[in-house]
């Protein structure tokens, strides 16, 4: 009997399977007015996440980049003041525009994930409401300096003006940032703005009464991050 030729082994040229793409990251932004609180729970966050292995980038705004710092300083210090309203949401714009290509963006590329200390909202509801250019404008201007980039968590930190200038008063003494020492009116405004936007889109925001405890309110943003879709839940666990 002819004896049949063994097969021939797999090609060395064959397609190797390509690996899986990596996941994006989870963009998570605090909003609120001055004295909401912002800051310590962007900070409870993002302790709890590094201590459960997650790789963390914590920012600011307007900051996050050596030029969003150099904007910061400019247009919060009052010795500057006063600034037109448009001059100020361009600035604004244009910190965030280069926090997000210089920072957020490539973080969440590479699967990490974001907590920011304010985003587009608060210039919606400062410059457009407060300053009065008009939500929808400058809601619109950031859409366009972002690329239209939207985070999958907003936490919008409700509080009153009194309650938040009292707070701040405490902690600062009367020296304040051009914008928090703002009268009351304003900062009415922009709590009415932020409000609206999360109306606009409650799958995205998570209202909460800032004048819970703090650790209440860490707890209430750990669980709504945990019940987010697909990735940003993994990032509660």
């Amino acid at each position: 009997m002819t004896s049949r030729p063994a097969p021939a082994p797999p090609s060395s040229s064959a397609p190797e399977s390509s690996p899986a793409p990596a996941r994006r990251g989870v963009f998570v932004v605090f909003e609120g007015g001055d004295g909401a609180g912002k800051s310590t729970q962007a900070r409870l966050l993002a302790d709890v996440l590094r201590a459960a292995g997650h790789d963390v980038v914590r920012t600011r705004e307007p900051g996050g980049t050596p030029l969003g710092e150099r904007v910061r300083a400019l247009v919060l210090d009052p010795a500057h003041g006063p600034v037109d309203a448009r001059t100020e949401a361009l600035l604004f714009a244009a910190a965030r525009a280069a926090h997000v290509e210089q920072l957020i963006r490539p973080a969440l590329a590479a699967g990490r994930t974001v907590v920011c200390d304010r985003y587009a909202d608060s210039s919606a509801a400062y410059q457009g409401a407060g300053r009065g250019l008009g939500v929808d404008r400058v809601a619109e201007l950031n859409r366009w300096a972002t690329t239209g980039l939207v985070p999958d968590l907003t936490v919008l930190l409700d509080v009153p003006a009194t309650t938040g200038r009292a707070r701040r008063e405490a902690r600062d003494g009367d020296a304040g940032d051009r914008l928090e020492v703002e009268p009351d009116a304003f900062h009415d405004a922009n709590r009415e703005a932020f409000l609206e936007l999360a109306a606009r889109a409650p799958g995205r925001y998570l209202v909460l009464d800032a004048t819970r405890p703090a650790e209440e309110l860490a707890a209430a943003v750990r669980d709504r991050l945990a019940r987010l879709p697909r990735t940003a839940a993994e990032v509660a666990s």
